[in-house]
């Protein structure tokens, strides 16, 4: 058995010993309501109370599974350390209601000169403990127990559906519901830039619209950015990470390569008047089922179409059958619609639009397409040894070109990080593009400034010539990297790769590990000369940058 030091048992004897008898005793600290939902303890709680004068001498709440130390460690800051208004003082005697916390302690506290006695029942705690069940009880769950399973197992199938790999925020869908007085909910999903996943369901359109242009706004004033937030009229579905999370996972890493298991849906409101809580009632729960159960079923239906350039013009009615509920209704009619007209409208607030202009220009130069690799993509020139060649090959989607001669210190590879929906998104589109055919390096100019350019180019077997990268021809570092992909690709015979990975927002930002790979397209190399298009120029009315 576990023992005090001498130093500290001298320690404890200073402190002045008063007629007083103490009643301590560990107990489960749960509620009816958290039991009926989750049916696990919220933990133990250890009290030490001072029945002679009436007060709480020390309380901690720890696990269930710590050991019985932690009701020494309680008392020893009940000793030294109480709850105010008491002082430090060592008891006469103690009391318990558990044999074996009697026996433990008297073990370790028989240099102490205090007794320690069992009795049936703690009249002060007892009462403490019923307190404490009340407050508890009291308590407004998170969600009303009769739907928190069913709300639950919603929101992991909008999870695996994942949205957000096709839709963006402000691609909005109309869920029709004309019932508990909603007319119609507006769902904005959240994901796309690997950040923020969730759904958000605004009341109306115009809350939608305010909250927009208020973001845009003020955008670099974060008291205004909150204050915007809070003036929303949402309900709100959120996934974080769990809290069981491993300790030692980066807080950092896309929360979408997490297993399921590590993923914890929130729900929650917001209303200008309101604020923020985390807590849904009967008819916000009913509501929150039946969006979520019908754009479920919509995703289903209509993901492919989704997946288009544009978004298109789509509807569906759907028959929602409601939980177990005292609702005299057992089932709603729910009518799920694309806003196209809406989403051209948030875009062009934005100022999305002029973006798009530009991509269908066909880049800065001419002959060109620069749509294919996001803007703030990580990008490298570099090589991969063999045998990791071997590892991604197993662990990627891979995509072969040939036999590649095994020479020199591995293959040269383009590396693009970016977000991990948007990487998919580039692996998708090489793939429809019938796969990747060549990695090429061309010059190209600016006749206004007269700078000279090395551009970086992905040739699909569509014949279509993708830009990914703009060097400068005197960027002594880029003049170093082409150096030796040269001679990499002169050993190999011709053979390279590119490799698209995700982690852009992670810890993993500018140095992706295997685990952040996804994908591995083996290509040639070819030279300004194999490709014969010559010096491409730029074309004038973009800007270039």
């Amino acid at each position: 058995m576990t023992s005090f030091n001498r130093s500290t048992s001298r320690r404890l004897k200073k402190l002045s010993q008063i007629p007083s008898v103490w009643e301590g005793d560990r107990r489960p600290l749960s509620s009816s309501q958290t039991q009926s939902t989750d049916g696990e303890s919220k933990g133990d709680c250890i009290l030490w109370v001072d029945g002679s004068q009436g007060i709480v001498r020390g309380m901690d709440v720890v696990a269930p599974d710590t050991g019985p130390e932690a009701v020494v460690r309680t008392l020893m800051r009940a000793m030294e350390h109480p709850h105010s208004p008491a002082k430090p003082a060592r008891p006469q005697r103690i009391v318990v209601r558990d044999r074996e916390i009697q026996f433990y302690l008297r073990g370790v506290l028989q240099d102490l000169d205090i007794a320690i006695d069992y009795a049936p029942e703690l009249p002060l705690i007892d009462e403490l403990f019923r307190s404490f069940g009340e407050i508890l009880d009291s308590q407004i769950p998170d969600l009303p127990p009769q739907y928190a399973q069913a709300l639950q197992e919603k929101a992991f199938a909008i999870w695996q559906a994942s949205p957000w790999e096709f839709l963006e925020e402000q691609q909005i869908l109309s869920i029709e519901i004309n019932k508990w007085d909603v007319g119609k909910l507006y769902a904005s999903v959240m994901g796309m830039l690997g950040m923020e996943y969730g759904i958000l369901l605004y009341r109306s359109e115009e809350s939608l619209k305010q909250f927009r242009a208020a973001v845009l706004q003020d955008e670099d004033s974060q008291g205004r950015l909150e204050e915007a937030f809070l003036k929303q009229d949402c309900l709100f579905l959120t996934f974080e990470r769990s809290d069981d999370t491993d300790e030692f996972e980066d807080e950092d890493d896309d929360l979408a390569d997490l297993p399921l298991s590590e993923i914890d849906p929130t729900f929650g409101n917001i209303h200008p008047l309101e604020g923020l809580r985390s807590v849904l009632y009967d008819e916000e729960a009913l509501v929150m089922f039946v969006a979520l159960e019908s754009l479920s079923r919509f995703i289903r239906d209509h993901r492919r179409q989704m997946y288009a350039d544009s978004f298109p013009s789509l509807n569906h009615r759907y028959r929602i059958t409601l939980p177990q509920s005292h609702e005299a209704t057992k089932t709603v009619s729910v009518t799920v619609s694309t806003m196209p007209e809406l989403a051209a409208e948030l875009e062009e607030m934005a100022g999305l639009d002029e973006d798009e202009d530009m991509g269908e220009a066909s880049s800065m130069f001419r002959s060109l397409r620069d749509d294919l690799i996001p803007e703030d993509s990580f990008l490298s020139l570099g090589v991969v040894s063999w045998e990791m060649l071997a590892y991604l090959r197993e662990g990627v989607s891979y995509h072969p070109v040939g036999e590649i001669p095994q020479v020199g210190d591995g293959l040269p590879v383009i590396l693009i990080q970016t977000s991990r929906p948007r990487a998919k998104t580039v692996i998708e589109n090489v793939e429809a593009a019938g796969g990747l055919k060549a990695i090429c390096f061309n010059p190209g100019a600016d006749p206004f400034d007269g700078n000279n350019y090395d551009l970086g180019l992905l040739q699909t077997h569509n014949d279509e010539l993708f830009l990914f990268g703009e060097f400068l021809d005197d960027d002594p570092v880029h003049v170093e990297a082409r150096k030796k992909w040269n001679q990499r690709c002169k050993n190999t015979k011709g053979y390279c790769g590119l490799i698209i990975a995700k982690g852009l927002t992670g810890s993993s930002r500018g140095n992706p590990q295997l685990r952040d790979m996804m994908a591995l397209f083996e290509a040639r190399s070819l030279s300004p000369k194999d490709l014969g298009i010559g010096t491409l120029q730029l074309v004038p009315q973009l800007q270039f940058e």
